[in-house]
């Protein structure tokens, strides 16, 4: 068996931005049966994030498999001192290869980089894969709110973590 490679660049090159659109649609279709106003939303943030609507740091990332895309993460400015991470998807092929893990770990050091204190991220709770890898890097479930959105009624949930050194172990949060 030969064995697969995987990298993670920026998010620079003529078609990303429409290939996180579509592999979210599909993906989100296929797996969980959810309509075209996810794709719409996917659509409208990676709009803000091309247009540069939020403003300060911002930053975004493909994972590629052998050349192909397969994977992808944002990370925008929730406000002065707080990132979000965004749209965080890996291809079903690609997982048990840390995909997820590698565009985390490079959502978080962007945003420490950047400045920001901590960061967060919203989600649903039918998306348990995604949910153990926030837990795994040191995010902590906040709050839950029941909606209808994208054809189903979910569990809509928002995480955090701290970006901050902890001054008095003088260890970083776990990445």
């Amino acid at each position: 068996m030969t064995e697969r490679t995987a990298v993670v660049r920026p998010l620079d090159r003529p078609g990303d931005l429409g290939w996180v659109v579509m592999a979210h649609g599909e993906f989100y279709d296929r797996e969980f049966g959810w309509d075209t106003d996810f794709e719409a939303l996917v659509c409208r943030i990676a709009a803000d994030y091309a247009d540069g609507k939020e403003p300060g740091p911002q930053a975004a990332w493909i994972a590629e498999v052998d050349g192909r895309r397969a994977g992808c993460v944002f990370c925008v400015r929730a406000d002065a001192r707080t990132a979000k991470l965004r749209l965080l998807l890996v291809d079903p092929a690609a997982r048990g290869l840390g995909v997820g893990a590698r565009l985390i770990e490079e959502c978080l050091a962007f945003a420490r980089e950047a400045g920001y204190e901590a960061i967060t991220l919203w989600t649903n709770d039918v998306l348990g894969s995604a949910r153990r890898l926030y837990e795994r890097h040191g995010f902590r479930l906040t709050a839950e709110d029941r909606h209808h959105s994208f054809g189903h009624d979910l569990v809509g949930q928002t995480w955090r973590r701290s970006l901050q050194r902890d001054i008095t172990a003088g260890a970083v949060p776990p990445r």
